[in-house]
């Protein structure tokens, strides 16, 4: 049930910091990880977000070489 549960959260947080980078490439904002005092914390603050970039990176990877998804060149 433990194991469970922090399965659950790690999966949520993931998927947080996921929707995170989709944000910062879309739109240009993103945390200032440079604002938090404590190196540590700051640290750890920069790998969560560099998670969510690297899974970001595969899933547009994927969806550049899949056939169930097209560019659309005429929205921007």
């Amino acid at each position: 049930m433990v194991l469970a549960r922090l399965l659950h959260y790690t999966v949520d947080a993931v998927l947080l910091s996921t929707v995170v980078a989709g944000v910062r490439r879309t739109s240009g904002f993103s945390p200032d990880s440079s604002s938090i005092s404590d190196p540590t914390v700051r640290s750890i603050a920069d790998k969560f977000f560099g998670v969510g970039e690297t899974v970001f990176d595969v899933i547009q990877a994927q969806a550049v070489t899949s056939t169930y998804f097209k560019r659309d060149r005429t929205s921007r």
